[in-house]
């Protein structure tokens, strides 16, 4: 036995998850305190109202503020809303084929039967087990809801503030805006890790000591919570980039009006996708990585040592690590508000760079103490029908080399999607000859990015794998994950200083102001890059560990790559990242054509509005918008959802196999290729416009042909990033968790076609 007691382990799990709400709540009322609103009592020194050099008066722009912030509130809730209805509809028929297909394991029996791997002993009926995986289900896909919700409205709520903040300054505008951010942060790895603990307490009174049964029906909610982030993902993703496109090829290309006129009719839907896509999106689907993390642990972990003779706070070990995670985060955290201030726009990535190894170097210790006192110092792991005797140093490496390997993936990414460093610099400078070449040097830093990340999932699969076989895996990916509630900061970050930096434009602000709101959003870009590459990484490593576990469940003793049913499988389960992302490309330019449509109407028919005499009229556009991704998210859903139930059912466990190994081998390249592109030619675009350096002067100013064609490339990089990039990890994730559920139907009743010809 470790040296942590059971009784003292089911204190400090949901402990530190109330620490975690508790801290989250503290920087939502620091927040509050910057007010919104037109009355004179905003504590405006004379100060500053000196600085406004343009004459622009500082409480019509306070209540122009607010309400620009009302606006993008509405129209955001109410998209959510009509998508969760959706969903809802979704969720109770995905419930229910999942309690048919593992009801039907034993034909509904009543009758407990012996465990699949502890043989001599009874577990409870499979009915039982699709009783409490459809419930898992259920509660996962409403966690993962409220995850992405809770961002938004934070999000939404934070934007105007940090706006009115940067009147006083960068530092204060970054504080507000990272604030906001680990509001986020740690609601949503609190939330995640308090649910997921209170479900296995629940579930434990009708399982008892049937271990087994237990974390098997745990896997639904892993399920859940992927499955609401693929939607949220592809919806939120359509959503921001039709509006995205449509105003950028409308107002800068074609009519030269800055990026957020209030001008441009599509404005408003552009600054609702932000915070629907970057933040809903981006909350569901690291919720959904961390919940898949934990629920792969914990169920290799059920079939090991640790679950066979029912050692509760090694069984733990997963949730004590998030646990330990969100203190460390919350130390983390104050580094960036209260203990180092911000004073000079060149600050910003630094200090966000520093949250990131501040993090990774406190876990680091985390993980160490955890391993030293929550494990025997000797154990077994299950390793495909083998036992693997392992030393609790062993797991100490599995889970630090999944940090540290997080660590490398996003500062690779920061280095090929930062406009301080040449390989962003060389795509703005390709632009002098016109977009054409700006794309074809992107392409090539998207490709070229991608060598270092998978050298080091390469490296953390290898080295975790040697040292405790497939546990080893889902642990590394929960240590990439340990730190979420920072990652998820100084992700979320980045929408709102963008939504901020729409609203001082909007709100006809001073030049000075939208300067130093573009500084919080460029920093802002890359940080939503490292929040991709973690959650591109993480999906890796979490969908190896989901693989392993089906190819356990499912009773497969090797996966042979020369059987032709298993070749197949891996053919077309690498074929499907690119089947995935042709479906929503595609949804984003016809959106996006519907878009430009729409605002070059209103342009010409809409009398004075060049002139900015008469109002746009936004609606529309938020509606397009809306009904192109309620309308586009389901063929790709339905692609990902149906796949391994077709494959299972009529192929067999094999090549279903073979397809999560195709889908995951070609998906991450896939993946960060898109990403990394797309957020390189948006910082070049970036570059160009603030003409930071002698070399941007010479490609700017706004409206140049340089800048024209850097326009171009972000916008063709704006779907490859936001929208089947960052959904193309959930596909990955969501079929591997998805075979692993239903594994038990497959391996009783799947492959018909084979057994019948």
């Amino acid at each position: 036995m470790g040296m942590l007691s059971e009784g003292l382990t089911q204190v400090l799990i949901p402990a530190s998850a109330l620490v975690g709400i508790v801290f989250a709540l503290l920087q939502w009322y620091l927040v509050s305190k910057v007010k919104v609103s037109g009355d004179s009592s905003n504590g405006l020194s004379d100060k500053l109202i000196e600085e406004e050099e343009d004459g622009v008066n500082n409480r019509e722009a306070s209540i122009k503020c607010a309400e620009i912030q009302h606006a993008i509130s509405v129209g955001a809730t109410s998209f959510l809303f009509t998508q969760y209805k959706y969903l809802s509809v979704f969720m109770c028929v995905f419930a229910a084929i999942i309690f048919l297909f593992l009801g039907s394991v034993k034909g509904f029996s009543t009758k407990s039967e012996p465990c699949t791997y502890n043989k001599g002993s009874l577990c409870k009926p499979a009915l039982a087990n699709a009783a409490f995986s459809t419930l898992a289900f259920l509660l996962g896909a409403l966690t993962s809801v409220l995850s992405g919700f809770l961002g938004m409205k934070i999000a939404t709520y934070a934007n105007a503030r940090t706006t009115l903040e940067a009147r006083k300054g960068v530092g204060k505008a970054f504080v507000t805006a990272f604030r906001s951010g680990a509001v986020m942060g740690f609601l949503l790895s609190a939330n995640g890790l308090l649910v997921l603990y209170i479900t296995i307490i629940l579930f434990k009174l009708y399982y008892g000591d049937d271990w087994e049964g237990l974390y098997e029906s745990i896997t639904g909610y892993g399920l859940g919570g992927s499955s609401m982030a693929l939607f949220g993902r592809v919806g939120g993703g359509i959503y921001t980039k039709a509006a995205d496109v449509g105003a950028d090829l409308v107002g800068k290309v074609e009519r030269n009006i800055p990026e957020d006129d209030p001008r441009n009719p599509a404005v408003i839907a552009d600054n609702v996708g932000d915070n629907v896509g970057d933040i809903a999106g981006m909350g569901s689907d690291l919720f959904g990585s961390y919940a898949e993390s934990s629920c792969a642990a914990l169920f290799v972990a059920s079939i090991s040592s640790f679950g066979i003779s029912h050692d509760y706070t090694a069984m733990s070990f997963p949730l004590i690590i998030s646990s330990v995670g969100i203190v460390v985060c919350l130390v983390t955290t104050l580094f960036a508000t209260d203990l180092f201030e911000i004073k000079d726009v060149s600050e910003i990535e630094p200090s966000l760079k520093r949250q990131l190894v501040v993090s990774t170097i406190l876990m680091t210790v985390g993980i160490a103490m955890v391993s030293f006192f929550a494990l025997p110092s000797e154990f077994t792991l299950f390793n495909f029908g083998t036992e693997k005797a392992v030393k609790n140093w062993h797991l100490f490496f599995c889970v630090s080399i999944g940090l540290w390997a997080g660590l490398v993936i996003g500062y690779t990414t920061e280095y090929y999607t930062s406009n301080a460093y040449s390989p962003v610099q060389d795509v703005a400078d390709s632009c002098r000859t016109g977009a054409a070449t700006n794309v074809i040097f992107g392409l090539a830093l998207g490709y070229k990015s991608v060598i270092i990340p998978i050298f080091a999932i390469a490296i953390a699969i290898y080295v975790s794998f040697s040292l405790a076989a497939m546990y080893g895996i889902a642990v590394a990916a929960l240590g990439m994950l340990s730190t979420i509630a920072t990652g998820l900061a100084i992700d979320a970050y980045g929408p709102i200083s963008d939504n901020a930096g729409g609203i001082a434009e909007m709100a006809g602000m001073s030049h000075k102001i939208r300067e130093r709101t573009d500084a919080l959003d460029a920093a802002g870009n890359t940080t939503a890059a490292i929040g991709k590459g973690f959650a591109i990484g993480s999906a890796a490593l979490v969908s190896l560990a989901l693989f392993g576990a089906f190819v356990s469940r499912a009773g497969i003793k090797t996966v042979d790559v020369l059987t032709p049913k298993v070749f197949i499988g891996l053919i077309v389960g690498a074929m499907l990242p690119y089947w995935f992302s042709a479906m929503t490309m595609k949804s984003v330019g016809s959106a996006a054509l519907k878009m430009v449509e729409e605002v070059r109407r209103q342009f010409n028919t809409i009398p004075g509005l060049m002139e900015g005499r008469a109002k746009p009229d936004y609606a529309n556009c938020v509606k397009i918008s809306t009904d192109a991704s309620l309308r586009e998210m389901i063929p790709p859903g339905a692609l990902v959802m149906l796949t391994p139930l077709i494959a299972g059912t009529l192929f067999g466990v094999e090549t279903l196999a073979g397809v999560l190994a195709g889908s995951l081998v070609s998906g991450v390249q896939v993946a960060i290729s898109a990403s990394n592109t797309g957020g390189a030619w948006d910082n070049a675009k970036k570059y160009i416009e603030a003409g930071a350096s002698e070399h941007a002067k010479t490609l700017g100013p706004k409206g140049s042909d340089a800048h024209k064609a850097a326009v171009i490339g972000d916008t063709i990089g704006d779907p490859l990033k936001d929208t089947s990039g960052p959904s193309l990890n959930i596909l990955i994730k969501l079929m591997a968790v998805e075979s692993l559920v239903f594994a038990p139907f497959f391996a009783a009743h799947g492959g018909l076609l084979f057994k019948y010809l």
